[in-house]
């Protein structure tokens, strides 16, 4: 036993050591990566930052996957758990962000950057035979499309056009098969250092969401000369996030409802009365069974608008991402290795978040963590949200997952395979697939 411990403190110092090495890589890349922003399964530059790096580390790797994402499998020749490493690829679209795409205003404000950083200076790590000999199983690097869930409607038409069944990368990962040798996921997301308390911060839950897709058809007319003789699916509008807001006493606070919608299309002229009004939202709930009963208001409140003025609407409900349950043993093996990184008064234990997150899907199929390191400055998906501290937000995010690697594969992957033992998956894939198809729904309202 004694000799195990040796061993496994040994390794960790190697470990350490190999990341600091290359510290200034990771960052750059990190750096390189916020100033090609691009949003979901539109992440090309990205990807190809990534392909390269993992050919620079003589990683085979899948492309292509759910169109953006890049794959990469590294084996210790030895049997035991598969463990995988996740960077997101994708951005935001922010305006007057200081690192936003000055056509498309894609922009890095929720550090996802800093993620790819990550994944790869892990991988940089693990591909050193010295440190990967100690240790019984595989790694797999994924870099991941599409984690935001925005531009739904350009989703949407993906969907149709047959390239996508869902619209958020993690999901479509599961559905085509990328997952499937994968017994243990982790990530580690951004957040702002104020509102952490920390450095580094673990939350056990997140919310989890359906989206919608709103199409108000009303009846063009002179707005000036004739606007009698047209209905105006703006007013309907209008009236249904009005009827949306009054059915916020009804949510319950432990249920940590949000809904947000936004109005995409106003109408097509000014001259014209608005015939075609476009809303996307999301349904937010800490459970499903809460999401479902909020979803079910809003469709009533989308009603009650199309109804008031005589306008029809097309209510397209589309699955989102499933509340994220974190592995209890598998955070509290990564909590003593963040102790040892930032001291234990740095790492803070988190409350529930109403944030939603494909990560939740994963949490539903296999054992997960998705902590948080407090590098940042801002607001989460504002303008201002920058990265301040990238030692922190690159480099110290990247050793708190390498060391807990190195607690799960060595020994012959002993606490590993504890973890997935113990672990009880909530849904089987096949079940959490036939769950999110059942929760599409396409239906048109008709005030006549």
């Amino acid at each position: 036993m004694g000799g195990n411990v040796k061993e496994l403190q040994e390794l960790k110092t190697s470990i350490i050591e190999s990341i600091d090495r290359k510290s200034i890589d990771a960052i750059n890349i990190a750096k390189q990566v916020l100033k090609n922003p691009e949003p979901g399964f539109r992440e090309y530059k990205t990807s190809q930052i990534v392909k390269n790096e993992f050919e620079k580390l003589g990683l085979n790797y899948e492309a292509d996957i759910a169109l953006t994402g890049v794959k990469a499998k590294l084996t210790t020749g030895k049997s035991g758990p598969n463990i995988a490493v996740i960077g997101e690829l994708d951005s935001l679209i922010v305006k007057g962000h200081e690192f936003a795409d000055p056509e498309t205003l894609a922009a890095h404000a929720c550090g996802h950057h800093c993620q790819i950083a990550m994944m790869l200076a892990v991988a940089s790590c693990f591909s050193s035979s010295d440190i990967l000999e100690s240790l019984s199983g595989s790694l797999t690097f994924i870099a991941v499309p599409a984690e935001e869930y925005i531009e739904i409607e350009f989703r949407n038409d993906l969907m149709k056009a047959g390239k996508l069944e869902f619209l958020g990368g993690k999901p479509e990962f599961v559905r085509l098969g990328a997952l499937d040798d994968v017994d243990i996921a982790m990530m580690t997301h951004t957040d702002a250092r104020d509102s952490m308390g920390g450095d580094i911060g673990v939350a056990p839950t997140n919310n989890g969401m359906l989206a919608k897709l709103i199409s108000y058809v009303g009846l063009a007319a002179h707005a000036g000369g004739s606007p009698h003789t047209g209905i105006n699916a703006l007013n309907a509008a209008t009236i249904a996030l009005s009827a949306i807001h009054a059915q916020r006493e009804t949510f319950q606070e432990e249920d940590s409802i949000r809904i947000h919608p936004i109005i995409t299309r106003g109408g097509l002229a000014v001259s014209s009365v608005p015939s075609d009004v476009r809303i996307e939202t999301f349904v937010r709930g800490s459970n499903v069974e809460a999401i479902i009963d909020a979803s079910a208001k809003v469709d009533r409140a989308l009603k009650a608008g199309a109804l008031a003025v005589g306008a029809d609407v097309n209510i397209v409900t589309l699955p989102g991402y499933l509340p994220i349950v974190t592995d209890n043993n598998l955070e509290n093996i990564y909590i003593e290795n963040a102790k040892r990184l930032v001291g234990s008064n740095k790492v803070v234990k988190m409350k529930h978040r109403t944030g939603s997150t494909d990560m939740g899907d994963l949490s539903q199929i296999m054992p997960v963590i998705h902590p948080y390191v407090g590098a940042a400055s801002g607001v989460a998906h504002g303008p201002h949200y920058l990265i301040e501290d990238y030692e922190l937000g690159v480099v110290t995010g990247a050793k708190a997952m390498a060391l807990t690697i190195a607690d799960l594969m060595i020994s012959n992957g002993g606490k590993a395979e504890s973890v997935i033992d113990d672990h009880k998956n909530l849904m089987t894939k096949s079940q959490y697939l036939k769950f999110l198809r059942s929760n599409f729904k396409d239906e048109y309202f008709s005030y006549k």
